[in-house]
């Protein structure tokens, strides 16, 4: 194969990654509504969770449902409205604070100011980012290479 052959399917890779990453970005978004809706459904009919959520996998689910930034207190909000027993936290706002600060930490989210002295978070979409700078880091790595100018004969 010659080099402009790896490029083709170099490119046809990376193609197929962001296209999948995208579909797994709508495809996440889905399953969080959808998520939200059976809590809310579930708790009006006065049935609980068999499988209850921890407060980080909620906290994640409440933010990257919401599509715009949240407080903690909006998270808080949202995680009662979907149904997250909180009586199990002494604080629960303590709680939600912590795991928010992990979750920007990790990168899940982004801390951003809603109004001035407002801390918010939104949910991040790294996946995007981190295909980006793979895709120039892969391009620009691929034309630093000088491909070999004779095929290398096998030893016996």
């Amino acid at each position: 194969m010659s080099s402009t052959d790896y490029r083709t399917a170099l490119d046809a890779a990376i193609e197929e990654y962001e296209a999948l990453g995208e579909e797994r970005r709508h495809i996440d978004d889905r399953l969080a509504q959808l998520a939200q809706t059976i809590g809310t459904l579930s708790r009006l009919l006065g049935l609980t969770p068999t499988v209850p959520l921890g407060l980080t996998d909620a906290c994640r689910l409440a933010l990257r449902g919401a599509g715009l930034p949240l407080t903690p207190l909006e998270v808080r909000d949202r995680l009662l409205s979907i149904g997250v027993d909180l009586s199990g936290y002494s604080n629960d706002l303590s709680a939600i604070h912590t795991v928010l600060k992990r979750l920007n930490e990790a990168g899940d989210i982004k801390f951003v100011t809603k109004t001035p002295g407002k801390p918010a978070y939104i949910w991040n979409h790294p996946l995007r980012a981190s295909v980006a700078a793979t895709r120039k880091d892969a391009i620009r790595a691929f034309d630093s290479i000088d491909p070999p100018s004779t095929p290398r004969k096998r030893r016996t």
